[in-house]
C-alpha cells in the first residue's frame, strides 16, 4: 500500500478504470454473428471490403489487412526490401514492434532521439544518423499526433530512402488537413482493442504504390500466388506456386466484419477522445507539477493516449510513487514507453544507455492517463480529481 493510502486516503473510485478499452455495440456484435453464419470465416469477401473501406476513408489506392499491427510493420519492411546489412532509422520512444520489424528482415535499427515537445522523432537529428547503409525511415506518430511528415519526406527523398509511417496510434488523425496515411510510401495502422477502432487483433498497411501492394499481398500468405504472370508455369486450375518466403499473416473475415462496423463510428470515437482531452488540458494546465501534451499546429491528433510529464523537481517523490498512488485510487495509469534500446534484448545486441537522452529523460517522467470513447463524465472527473489529489499530496 502506498503512503497516501496508508495515511487514511479514501480512493477516488471504488472500481478500477483502465487506461484504454474497446467500445463494442450491438451493431458490431451483429456484424460478427452474420459472418459466423456465412460460408467464409477467413479469406472471404469481408477482407476485401474492409481493405477498400479503409483505403477510401484515408484517400489512398491500396490497403493490405493482416493479422496484427506488428505483422503489418514486418510486411512493410519486406516490401521495402530491408535485408541484412541495411540500416533503418526508428524513433527511440515507441513500442518494440516499430524496430523489431527491422530485425525480422535482418536489418539494423538505428535509433533517433525525439522532440522534447511532441515526443515524435526529432527531424533535426535524422540526417546525422544517415549512413551509406541507411535504407529507410520508420516515423512513429506518438500518441496519435502526426510527425512532421513533409520535412521527413524531404530528407527521405534527398537520400533516396523509403519512408514508412508507423501510424499504429493515429488512424483518423490528420496532418495539414489530410488523413495520416497519405504521405509516406507505406503507412501501418493497428486494430488492437485500445486503438482508435478494433478488429480484436489486426493491422493494415496502406500505400499508393502498386509495386509495394503486390509484394505485401504475396508476403501475407506464405509467398504463394496463383497469378499466372508470376508463376513459372501451370499444371491445371488448382495450381499455385510459392515464389517468396512469406508468412501466414492473413486476417479473418470475422475480424474484418468487426472492423467494417467499427470504422462507421471512427469520427464519433475521435470526437469523444478530443473532448476528453480538452477537459484534461483545461484542468491539468493549471498544475505546475505536470506538463500537458503539446500539439503542433499542423496536427489534428487522434489522441490514442494522453501522456502527462511530471516535473520531478517540484515533487517530493519519483514517477514510481505517483504511479502507485494513482493505481491505489483505481486509476489505471500506464507508461508509454521504455526507449526500445533499453530492453535487455537490445542491450544484448550492443545498444547502450545514453544513445537518446531526451527519450530517456521523458521516460523517467511520463504517465499515461485513461482515455477512451466509452469514458463517462464521471470517469473523466475521477481521473482529474485523482491526479489533483495525488499531486497535491506529493508536491514540494
Amino acid at each position: 500500500m502506498n503512503e497516501l493510502a496508508m495515511n487514511g486516503g479514501v480512493p477516488v473510485r471504488d472500481k478500477f478504470l483502465s487506461y484504454g478499452r474497446q467500445c463494442i455495440d450491438e451493431k458490431d456484435i451483429e456484424s460478427v454473428i452474420e459472418v459466423l453464419k456465412s460460408d467464409y470465416l477467413t479469406t472471404g469477401p469481408k477482407v476485401k471490403e474492409f481493405e477498400e473501406k479503409v483505403a477510401k476513408y484515408l484517400g489512398v489506392k491500396y490497403a493490405v489487412a493482416v493479422s496484427n499491427g506488428t505483422a503489418a510493420l514486418h510486411t512493410a519492411c519486406f516490401a521495402a526490401g530491408i535485408k541484412k546489412g541495411d540500416e533503418v532509422l526508428v524513433s527511440a520512444l515507441t513500442f518494440a514492434a516499430s524496430s523489431n520489424c527491422v530485425l525480422y528482415c535482418g536489418g539494423k535499427p538505428v535509433f533517433v532521439d525525439v522532440d522534447p515537445k511532441t515526443y515524435n522523432i526529432d527531424v533535426n537529428k535524422i540526417e546525422e544518423k544517415i549512413t551509406e547503409k541507411t535504407k529507410a525511415i520508420i516515423a512513429v506518430d506518438f500518441a496519435g499526433q502526426s510527425v512532421d511528415i513533409d520535412k521527413i519526406r524531404k530528407i527521405a527523398d534527398k537520400y533516396n530512402l523509403i519512408l514508412i509511417e508507423d501510424g499504429a496510434h493515429a488512424l483518423g488523425a490528420e496532418y495539414k488537413g489530410k488523413k495520416v496515411g497519405t504521405y509516406a510510401d507505406m503507412t501501418e495502422f493497428s486494430f488492437h482493442p485500445v486503438k482508435p477502432v478494433t478488429t480484436g487483433e489486426g493491422g493494415i498497411i496502406v500505400t499508393n504504390s502498386k509495386d509495394y501492394y503486390e509484394k505485401m499481398i504475396l508476403f501475407r500468405s506464405h509467398g504463394i500466388t496463383r497469378n499466372k504472370d508470376l508463376m513459372t508455369g501451370s499444371q491445371g486450375p488448382w495450381y499455385y506456386e510459392q515464389i517468396e518466403l512469406g508468412y501466414n499473416y492473413r486476417i479473418t473475415d470475422i475480424q474484418c466484419a468487426l472492423g467494417i462496423s467499427q470504422l462507421d463510428k471512427i469520427e464519433d470515437f475521435l470526437n469523444k477522445r478530443r473532448n476528453i482531452v480538452k477537459r484534461y488540458n483545461s484542468e491539468f494546465s493549471k498544475i505546475k507539477e505536470i506538463n500537458i501534451p503539446f500539439e503542433d499546429k499542423f496536427s489534428n491528433s487522434g489522441w490514442h493516449i494522453y501522456v502527462i510529464v511530471l516535473n520531478l523537481d517540484k515533487l517530493k517523490v519519483s514517477r514510481k510513487e505517483i504511479f502507485e498512488a494513482l493505481q491505489a485510487e483505481n486509476i489505471g495509469v500506464n507508461v508509454h514507453y521504455l526507449p526500445v534500446y533499453l530492453h535487455p534484448y537490445y542491450k544484448n545486441l550492443g545498444y547502450k544507455k545514453g544513445e537518446c537522452m531526451v527519450a530517456e529523460d521523458l521516460y523517467e517522467r511520463m504517465l499515461t492517463l485513461p482515455l477512451f470513447p466509452a469514458m463517462t463524465d464521471k470517469d473523466v472527473e475521477d481521473v482529474i480529481n485523482a491526479v489533483k489529489k495525488v499531486i497535491n499530496y506529493y508536491k514540494r
